[in-house]
């Protein structure tokens, strides 16, 4: 890009790089080199060398988001689990996510609040996951209807309360995902004025051209 300085990271040798996630400075670089395990790289002046690697997995890992806010990093993956990685005295400590899915966990965007995350999967569904106090775990509520085929794509709106997905189904969609145990309630929108949870907002067809591999809300 016209201005902007260009740096070529030379990691892993002839392995692909299935999902990377950087830290909110820019200064630690995570990624999955196709397998079970995430990789967690530090620049020290120049070069970058390996911190340390993150073994929970079970499967490859599919996606991760680390939440430049509270510096925590979550990861989804094949083996149908999702982590919650946070760092005490130093090390990374997991904390496994209550998905309640039975398909591969394909995607994750932590919220812009980065209280509650979003996970799609192959199971036709996206679980809305959320810290509870008293039972001290992450848990989730779903959001099911009219999904028809495996969720690929994920993102927030920056109010926080909605999520735009894309799937294999050809359709883009918009839900609410206000969650009332943590939050309160949203106010309306120009997508709507019906912010219940797992609501659908909208949803867009791209003419059965192809699977949805990615989707953004304008800033």
């Amino acid at each position: 890009m016209a201005g902007r300085d260009k740096e070529i990271i030379d990691l892993v040798d002839s392995v692909a790089i299935t999902c990377h996630a950087w830290n909110g400075d820019l200064t630690k670089l995570a990624l999955c080199p196709n397998s079970n395990n995430v990789h967690i790289y530090k620049k020290t002046g120049s070069r970058w060398e390996e911190e340390c690697v993150l073994r929970e997995h079970g499967q490859r890992v599919l996606d991760m988001d680390w939440g430049a806010k509270r510096d925590r990093l979550v990861t989804c993956g094949e083996d149908r689990n999702a982590y919650v990685w946070t760092r005490e005295g130093g090390e990374w400590r997991p904390m496994l996510v209550l998905l309640r899915i039975n398909r591969a966990a394909t995607c994750v965007r932590w919220s812009p609040n980065e209280e509650k995350f979003a996970v799609g999967c192959g199971a036709r569904l996206i679980s809305i996951c959320y810290f509870e106090l008293e039972q001290d775990w992450w848990v989730s509520k779903h959001i099911k209807k009219p999904i028809r085929s495996t969720v690929l794509s994920i993102d927030w709106h920056p109010n926080n309360y909605l999520i735009a997905a894309g799937s294999s189904d050809f359709m883009a969609r918009v839900f609410s995902a206000y969650v009332k145990e943590i939050e309160e309630k949203p106010s309306a929108t120009a997508w709507g004025k019906k912010g219940t949870f797992g609501n659908l907002m909208a949803e867009f067809s791209n003419g059965g051209g192809g699977w949805v591999h990615s989707v953004s809300f304008s800033p």
